[in-house]
């Protein structure tokens, strides 16, 4: 091996031995292995290139099915659900949010035509789809109940909304007083006008109309019971 250039420290000869020293290396490696680097550099490359075009894909996709909903949402608005129907029953068959909401759409429309019985099963597809985001599924329960509360026993009102009659559930307003009103049903007053005045100071949560209105019911259920024992009173 040559003697260093007069000059040259000790540390930068090494160093510079050091470095032909790694390239010495790498050339050995790429020679050696050169063919499996490009090879796995190429795989690697038709993976992103495959994710991308997946990615795209389904952005398009879901881009896609935004715009046929909001088409046919547009149908219901002006009063033509009749024509919303087919791409209605078209987006309801997947498995993302459009089909979630197309569902809901069209069991509403049962809901208002007074066709309870078809609307109820219509929200119970949501429920039962294990593919749908749990909100979805958890919403679907509620305005499954709603479509059958006057069939329901209160027992199985209870049951199946105790979860969301409680503060903290975005559904308290709705659950919460229908739960109230299966507690009446079955003779729990007590229970029944604590849950009915919760609701009413639930504050911005719950809708306007319905603090309103269970303010009133739990009112009479609390009047109610003394007037009831006032009367007893005087008769004896």
């Amino acid at each position: 091996m040559a003697l260093p250039p007069s000059g040259t420290t000790d540390e930068a000869f090494l160093r510079e031995v050091d470095e032909e020293y790694r390239r010495d290396q790498l050339m050995r490696v790429g020679r050696r292995y050169g063919l499996w680097i490009v090879i796995g550099v190429v795989l690697v490359l038709i993976a992103l290139a495959g994710w991308l075009y997946y990615d795209h894909s389904r952005r398009t996709a879901a881009e896609a099915r935004g715009e046929e909903y909001d088409a046919a949402l547009q149908l219901v608005v002006e009063n033509q659900p009749g024509q919303a129907g087919p791409a209605l029953e078209k987006l309801a068959q997947g498995d993302d949010g459009y089909a979630a909401m197309a569902r809901f759409t069209q069991a509403n429309l049962l809901f208002a035509q007074g066709n309870k019985a078809a609307a109820a099963a219509k929200f119970a597809s949501v429920v039962n789809d294990a593919k749908l985001g749990q909100p979805y599924r958890d919403l679907a329960l509620v305005r499954q109940t709603q479509a059958e509360f006057d069939s329901l026993q209160p027992q199985a009102v209870i049951q199946r909304l105790g979860t969301f009659s409680n503060p903290d559930s975005p559904w308290f307003g709705t659950a919460g007083e229908m739960v109230a009103a299966a507690y009446v049903k079955s003779g729990k007053r007590a229970e029944a006008a604590k849950l009915y005045r919760q609701i009413s100071e639930a504050g911005d949560r719950v809708p306007a109309s319905i603090r309103e209105r269970t303010a009133e019911v739990a009112k009479t259920l609390s009047v109610a019971p003394a007037a009831s024992q006032t009367q007893e009173k005087q008769a004896k």
